[in-house]
């Protein structure tokens, strides 16, 4: 079955291919439908592969499909890696995906029918490029699906493209990610330089031979490069403002496409970074600070969308704490159970907005609990689910993430705890805004509230579902022994990082007290959220002192605004009107305008009349002969 990997991102291309080069002839139906099976039809494929993966002593495979960069010193096949990793990730982002597409269907009705079939285009090249990122089988194939989620991002946050605001957030995803993938390029390059290669297969091998302070140094350019994708400190400020694309998008570049394409690409590198000195501290330090920064922000922001885009990079840095921390497993595990809830919670916030009319201030929701029953009731289970209540999804990876942060440090731990507790009041105050209390909104949004169609309630429910279960997949050893799944099945992708890692073992009596007393103080907060939230009445009243500073994001865009943005357009301004204008075309228009008045000037010479010509003739005759005479 192995052999037919190369179907999988097939298909979603094929489903580009058709919807792109059709949206102007294809009815809304077809496109909507053929978009949604190209993504089910790589789903299906992806289960049967990952049915033969999940059989013990399965050992990687590769599956080159031509030969893609082949010199004398070089050669880059196009070829695709199955494994226990590779695999876990098809079944996320086919899954999830399609998911996203079906609801896509009903949620983007009302779309023109050649604005409809090129969202499905777009959706089916995002699904295809991190399918290409996650399979590829050297680092150059997993950057040309880098670089292809990249692409897409930019044009589906730009999708409605005639509002200048969402053209400006578009771009604004591009730059930045162009910045976090020029420090991937240059890891590229420099493995090559080292290896002579971009294979897995024969990097990894020769890692434990090379000296430290090269493998620091491509780390460090790899992490560059996820700080990007994955809206890490500094470059995190991208991923709120790609809101502005619809809401299925947001959903797909949150839970199953581009923003866990980090937590890959460093959990596909485990090696590199475990036997990197000083790397894996920055990493941790780095989403820890990135996980407490967006926690305070989502505690004060009102758009619905914009509270999960700042959890989304909250989470994010618990992730790659874990990655820091060495809890590869815990890592990946948060990135699956992440993928449902958030998907979940996203998909939730478009059926609210579905019903508000495109409302997307909670300050004007309230109320919403007994007209969206379904809505209501998945939305809460994805809020449990991320705040990190038992026996829910996120209570399982989270924890896993912080006893490995424990282990590391207890410092890590104890800041990673209050990233979770900020989770859990910043999630309920939105739950609570959001359905409970008297309605806020106008009379006519009211008289026109009703449940989404089944094309957007069916996913929530199945999104739900996950949310609930996917957590009992890695149960830890203080539960039950040999009962964490996720591990077995992971350990021969982490393996060599395992047997290079210090054991730290903590003792079931610790780790139960602290599971106890983190549960018990979210649950404190959530309560607590639920009361002061629960019956909110619009004041009218703006934010103030340190809410104020936490409503405006920590004024980090208007910081870059002032030290980045201004300066360089102010260079950029110089560049045109001093250099370019006064230097550069002042020396070629001289030049031209000094030839022209010199031919005007020669030209008299040429008079026509035979008698100057005469005179020419004995003058030059006379200074050729001065010349030799004096000459000599």
């Amino acid at each position: 079955m192995t052999k037919l990997t190369y179907l999988i991102p097939l298909f979603p291309l094929i489903g580009f291919l058709v919807n792109g080069l059709g949206r102007r002839v294809l009815p809304k139906s077809f496109s909507g439908a053929f978009g949604s099976l190209t993504v089910l039809a790589s789903f299906i494929l992806s289960v049967l592969i990952f049915m033969e993966v999940r059989v013990d002593g399965f050992t990687a495979q590769q599956i080159r499909l031509f030969s893609f960069i082949n010199t004398a010193s070089l050669n880059i096949p196009f070829a695709f890696q199955i494994d226990q990793l590779s695999s876990l990730f098809l079944l996320i982002i086919t899954g999830v995906g399609f998911l996203i597409h079906v609801y896509s269907t009903a949620y983007m009705s009302n779309e023109g029918s050649d604005h409809y079939a090129r969202y499905f285009a777009y959706l089916n090249l995002f699904v295809f490029s991190m399918l290409l990122l996650v399979l590829g089988a050297n680092y150059v194939i997993m950057f040309i699906g880098w670089e292809g989620v990249g692409l897409c991002s930019y044009l589906l946050i730009g999708y409605w493209f005639k509002n200048g605001d969402y053209n400006n957030a578009a771009k604004k995803a591009f730059v930045m990610n162009r910045i976090g993938d020029l420090g991937f390029l240059l890891a590229v390059f420099w493995m090559i330089g080292q290896f002579g290669t971009t294979n897995f297969s024969d990097i990894f091998p020769r890692a434990n031979d090379t000296a430290p302070a090269v493998l620091t140094g491509i780390t460090l350019l790899l992490f560059v490069g996820a700080t990007g994708k994955s809206a890490q400190i500094p470059l995190y400020t991208w991923l709120p403002d790609a809101m502005a694309g619809p809401t299925p998008v947001s959903a797909l570049i949150h839970a199953a496409t581009m923003v866990t394409a980090g937590i890959y690409m460093i959990a596909r590198s485990n090696i590199l970074y475990t036997l990197a000195p000083v790397t894996p501290s920055i990493v941790a330090v780095i989403g820890l600070a990135t996980s407490i920064l967006a926690a305070t922000i989502a505690i004060q922001q009102n758009d619905i969308k914009k509270v999960l885009a700042y959890s989304t990079v909250s989470q994010l840095g618990l992730m790659f704490l874990g990655l820091g921390v060495g809890a590869y497993t815990g890592a990946v595990f948060h990135v699956m159970t992440h993928a449902f809830f958030k998907a979940l919670l996203f998909l939730g916030a478009g059926s609210v907005i579905h019903a508000m009319h495109h409302e997307q201030d909670i300050r004007n929701m309230g109320g919403l609990k007994k007209h969206l029953p379904v809505t209501h009731l998945t939305f809460l289970i994805g809020c449990i689910a991320i705040a990190g209540i038992p026996p829910f999804s996120g209570f399982f990876s989270k924890d896993e993430i912080l006893m490995g942060a424990f282990a590391h440090s207890p410092v890590l731990y104890f800041i990673g705890t209050f990233s979770a507790l900020l989770t859990a009041f910043y999630m309920f105050r939105l739950y609570a805004m959001t359905f409970l209390g008297t309605f806020r909104g106008t009379h006519e949004q009211e008289h026109h509230l009703h449940e989404s169609p089944a094309a957007i309630t069916i996913p929530l429910v199945i999104l739900a579902l996950l949310a609930v279960v996917a957590g009992f997949l890695g149960i830890p050893e203080v539960f039950a022994k040999d009962a964490h799944w996720l591990q077995h099945f992971l350990a021969p992708v982490f393996a060599d990082s395992t047997a290079r890692q210090e054991a730290h073992a903590i003792s079931h009596n610790t780790e139960y007290a602290m599971m106890g007393g983190t549960v018990l103080a979210i649950l404190v907060i959530m309560f607590y959220a639920l009361k002061k939230f629960g019956a909110y009445t619009k004041t009218g009243e703006e934010a103030s002192g340190f809410a104020k500073l936490l409503a405006n994001k920590w004024y980090v865009d208007e910081i870059y605004e002032a030290v980045i943005s201004r300066p360089l357009r102010g260079l950029s301004v110089f560049f045109n009107n001093v250099i370019e204008r006064s230097a550069i075309d002042g020396i070629v228009n001289g030049t031209g305008k000094f030839i022209q008045y010199s031919s005007r000037q020669l030209r008299w010479l040429q008079s026509g009349q035979v008698g100057s010509y005469i005179l020419i003739m004995v003058v030059a005759t006379v200074v050729f002969f001065i010349i030799q005479i004096f000459g000599k």
